[in-house]
């Protein structure tokens, strides 16, 4: 693969302001490339939270100043601005990732592709704007991105939990692999890279290991998530044939709420109120592959979310543009 330097503009209105959410856009962007430059808009005291995660990253803060009714647009132009003069100015920056939905940077993102750059559009689903969605090169839901959507167990499969930060590692290359191999192989040169991006104190001889492949081996055998091999000189490692998300207890007409509410539950948790319906029926698949609305004793999905709201576990709303949205209760 191509190296990638972004540069990355975050809205934080759009965003929800969370720590963790920030850090799970800065990994999806880090799997991908060096962050060069990063700015974020509409900083105010009220997300001092943020401050380490910002200052780690070496972000740049545009505050939020409260004058008049044209103060979001003010931080829109200025974001735009920003990333104009980027493109023509950083020769070394060749991708761009914008976290907002908003409509009005389509046009932002039209001259960026112009002049080459690559374009990585992050937003939160409810406020999403298909203009927006389609002109960029890649899009992302600010739901999928978060890392604990699916409460993924995959690295604890064998019952092991007596190595938290082991575990946690094998759940970080396993992401990596699913986002940059798409399903092939991968030099673990590489992979090595891309951890030491996302986590730059990382040592293999943390974790008891003299070398890097050693580690690898150690954590296939032990978590069966990833295989590794030797191919040449090169160590080669790739997510094992079954490392696809199993499936979990079947859903039936007795038990589909269940798994219904603990989604929801999730994205309360990670700081949403509202998501497009599309989102939960993705993760509701990841985690039943076999599920379909007939099984469980309906006809359309709709209908599954008409029941879920008539028993009081969420509410169905209309946004500007007529698209349906889930409000978690």
């Amino acid at each position: 693969m191509n190296k990638s330097n972004f540069a990355i503009f975050v809205d934080l209105e759009n965003t929800g302001a969370k720590v963790e959410t920030l850090n799970n856009v800065l990994e999806k962007v880090k799997i991908r490339g060096d962050i060069l430059l990063g700015k974020v808009y509409g900083y105010t005291d009220n997300f001092s939270n943020l401050k380490e995660v910002l200052l780690s990253n070496t972000f740049t803060v545009v505050p939020s100043l409260r004058y008049g009714i044209s103060q979001k647009n003010n931080a829109d132009i200025q974001l735009v601005l920003d990333a104009m003069e980027v493109a023509y100015t950083n020769p070394l920056i060749n991708s761009f990732c914008i976290v907002s939905g908003d409509s009005d940077y389509t046009p932002l993102v039209g001259k960026l592709k112009s002049m080459g750059k690559y374009v990585l559009g992050i937003s939160r689903s409810e406020v999403a704007s298909k203009v927006f969605i389609n002109a960029c090169n890649e899009f992302q839901f600010l739901e999928s991105v978060a890392t604990r959507r699916t409460g993924s167990n995959k690295a604890k499969k064998s019952g092991q939990e007596d190595n938290g930060d082991e575990a946690q590692l094998v759940k970080l290359i396993e992401s990596i692999l699913d986002e940059k191999s798409d399903g092939e192989e991968m030099f673990a040169s590489e992979l090595k890279g891309t951890l030491l991006r996302l986590r730059p104190d990382f040592d293999e001889k943390s974790y008891g290991c003299s070398t890097f492949f050693q580690l690898l081996t150690k954590l296939s055998k032990k978590y069966d998530i990833f295989k590794v091999w030797r191919d040449n000189y090169n160590v080669m490692i790739a997510l094992s044939g079954d490392s696809s998300a199993k499936s979990s207890a079947t859903l039936t007409k007795e038990n589909w709420m269940n798994s219904f509410k603990e989604q929801l539950n999730r994205y309360k948790d990670d700081g949403f109120e509202r998501i497009n319906p599309s989102i939960l029926k993705a993760d509701i698949t990841a985690q039943h592959p076999d599920f379909s609305e007939k099984a469980i004793g309906f006809k359309r999905f709709s209908d599954i979310l008409k029941e879920l709201e008539k028993q009081g576990i969420l509410k169905l709303e209309m946004n500007d543009q007529k698209n349906l949205l889930v409000k978690m209760l």
